[in-house]
């Protein structure tokens, strides 16, 4: 090729297209699992940051302790720019958290990108170390609440993809205030009874997916916030966990509500809960409408699919009044497998704001040895097609 040829390649090609790369081992990072990398990884995003194309952060192959909580801000990017520019993650190896939880007793999240534009993260693995955590948590001593792993806030074109993440403290991953996330092809872990070790937080969020990933935690498998809409939720394995829930609402009386939710092809192994919306029994302004739960499969779970707004964990501490959230608009279509329990179908709906358009159609499900499941229901309005068992409270 004649160096004009060249020239003129370099001149036609987006800028978009060439990528500055920062391995943090050459800023001074060392996957030995002991050594501090925490300010390698600044540097690293501070650089990108800084560049005009787009580019990317390595994390090549080996332990890499991060011992403090890391803050990437995108609000001053030299990016924000730039059309079409980014920055990649690549991660191969483990970030590690320090095995003394106590580290980082004064914060909130160990990653957190903040008002960031394009931002990938792919591949690798992060471990939380969570395990002393909630051991001291399940010994009732003075505990701190712990850190989520990676948070996302006030941010728009996000990819998270082939990650896997490990023992979080509290949630593994949150989205808030974000638009336009796909989330794809993650592995998530956590003990079954480590507590309050949520898969996926979403709250406040538009367009939001989350695809191909399995999901096994002491809590949701996927929460899903006031404020979220239009969220996409398919082909996920859940289980160790608490099913899949939409709430809980109703924690302050001004609050936005829930719409444009789907969960499909997903299977849900051993969950406390299949799908379940909860809000709490409080005044409130918030709604959850616009919701298709469809073809799912419930093995051995205890509540395959539940409405509970009478929300009260552990009964401690709640108001028992009427909640005000409206629930309406809500399809569960082709479910089928087993309950652990006896009542398969349970909604328990508000009598101030009754539960409206529930439909069911082809829910089968049955209890154990495929014995016949029940439904209870109070204070919802259920249309039936196609072939249910259990019948769902006409």
């Amino acid at each position: 090729m004649s160096v004009y040829l060249l020239l003129l390649l370099v001149v036609l090609l987006p800028q978009a297209a060439f990528s500055a790369s920062y391995d943090i081992e050459t800023l001074g990072g060392r996957g030995d699992g002991k050594t501090d990398s925490s300010t390698a990884l600044e540097k690293a995003w501070e650089l990108a940051c800084n560049s005009t194309s787009n580019s990317i952060i390595r994390i090549p192959r080996g332990r890499f302790l991060i011992a403090r909580p890391l803050v990437f801000s995108g609000y001053h990017c030299a990016l924000k720019k730039k059309d079409g520019a980014g920055i990649r993650f690549r991660i191969q190896g483990v970030l590690l958290a320090p095995a003394d939880y106590s580290v980082f007793r004064d914060s909130d999240t160990w990653f957190s990108f903040e008002g960031v534009t394009g931002v990938t993260v792919s591949g690798g693995a992060l471990d939380a170390q969570g395990r002393t955590l909630w051991a001291c948590k399940a010994s009732k001593g003075r505990c701190p609440l712990g850190v989520t792993t990676m948070a996302f806030t006030n941010s728009k074109e996000i990819r998270i993809s082939g990650v896997t993440s490990l023992n979080s403290q509290l949630y593994h991953i949150v989205i808030n205030g974000c638009k336009d996330v796909m989330l794809e092809g993650l592995q998530i872990f956590a003990a079954g009874d480590s507590p309050n070790t949520d898969g996926i937080h979403v709250q406040l969020s538009d367009t939001i997916t989350i695809v191909d990933s399995k999901i096994g935690t002491g809590d949701d498998c996927v929460s899903v916030g006031p404020g979220t809409t239009n969220l996409s939720i398919d082909r996920v394995i859940c289980g160790p966990g608490h099913g899949i829930s939409i709430g809980s609402l109703a924690k302050v009386e001004a609050e936005p509500g829930v719409q444009g939710v789907t969960v499909k092809n997903t299977v849900f192994y051993g969950t406390q809960n299949g799908v379940r919306i909860k809000s709490w029994g409080r005044p409130s302004s918030a709604f959850v409408k616009d919701v298709l739960f469809q073809h799912l499969t419930m093995i051995d779970v205890q509540n395959p699919i539940i409405i509970d707004q009478n929300y009260c964990p552990s009964n401690i501490g709640c108001p028992g009044h009427e909640s005000g959230v409206k629930i309406s608009d809500v399809m569960y279509q082709d479910i089928h497998g087993t309950s652990a329990t006896e009542v398969a179908v349970k909604l328990d709906c508000s009598p101030k704001s009754k539960c409206t358009g529930i439909k069911m159609k082809d829910v089968k499900l049955t209890y154990m040895n495929h014995q016949d499941a029940l439904s209870s229901c109070v204070n919802a309005v259920v249309s039936l097609s196609g072939v249910n068992h259990p019948t769902a409270c006409l």
